[in-house]
């Protein structure tokens, strides 16, 4: 099963009870703006750590089976979640989801986003009636994740016999990176006309310039392993198999002391996360 679904696939699911939709966006554009028919929010910073020293990591176990029972989720659910910014935000939760074990054939990522669902399909401000669930499964063995900390990261720094991609906008890339670590912006995978993904072989391309192939192991960082989630899913679905993610990410690396290259960062400006 795909990870990306076109709109056509979910508009024909939509009242099937084992596919829940869930929306991402804050609850403000949920209710104000309007939602896919049947789709429950889920708002990205509710599937986020809270503490102060783990900003963009994943929440707490007991939180997230609390979050996906009150949104009437079950452990076999086909998940299709989306939001209105090409996918990225719906990615961190399907990763999250992934990671906390969730079949990975039922989780999917609408291909376009909300603004591209409503130019043709209707949409609600109507909330659905959810039954509360016991939502309970449990986490990846740590051999079946493609979780990486630091110190995995920094020896593949050091060997430099895999290809790390920052994912970040060209000028953060431009003010520091990671050592050998080579740009592929995530937005440059997407198309902006339709809001979902460039075509199959456009995105190799993109890929092959990158320096990215099957036979070498990717590591994948961003700020806070938000728009690594979606090049994660990307190469997932293009059947990449060794793909390592980095969520501590920049943030953590820097924190840590580990090596950059590039200019520092300005004092007085937050990076994207």
């Amino acid at each position: 099963m795909d990870v990306f679904v076109v709109a056509d696939w979910l508009s024909s699911r939509l009242d099937d009870p084992g596919v829940r939709v869930v929306d991402v966006r804050d609850e403000w554009e949920y209710e104000g703006i309007g939602h896919l028919p049947g789709a429950t929010n889920v708002p990205f910073d509710r599937f986020r750590s809270a503490a102060a020293d783990a900003s963009g990591m994943l929440p707490a176990l007991s939180d997230w089976r609390t979050l996906l029972s009150t949104a009437g989720v079950e452990a076999d659910d086909h998940l299709v979640a989306y939001d209105d910014t090409h996918g990225v935000f719906a990615a961190r939760f399907l990763v999250t989801a992934s990671l906390y074990g969730h079949p990975l054939d039922r989780l999917h990522l609408l291909n376009g986003d909300y603004s591209a669902w409503a130019r043709e399909r209707p949409t609600t401000a109507e909330r659905p009636n959810v039954d509360v669930t016991a939502y309970e499964t449990a986490p990846r063995p740590d051999e079946q994740s493609p979780l990486v900390d630091y110190e995995t990261v920094h020896a593949a720094v050091d060997a430099g016999d895999a290809r790390i991609l920052d994912t970040r906008e060209p000028e953060e890339y431009a003010t520091t990176h990671l050592p050998g670590a080579v740009q592929l912006n995530w937005r440059d995978l997407v198309d902006e006309e339709t809001r979902g993904l460039l075509a199959r072989d456009r995105i190799e391309d993109v890929l092959e310039e990158c320096g990215v192939t099957r036979d070498r192991r990717v590591v994948l960082y961003c700020n806070t392993a938000r728009r690594i989630s979606h090049t994660y899913l990307v190469l997932r679905d293009l059947g990449y198999d060794d793909v390592a993610f980095y969520e501590g990410s920049l943030t953590e690396w820097e924190a840590r002391g580990g090596p950059v290259t590039g200019g520092q960062r300005d004092d007085d400006g937050e990076p994207e996360p």
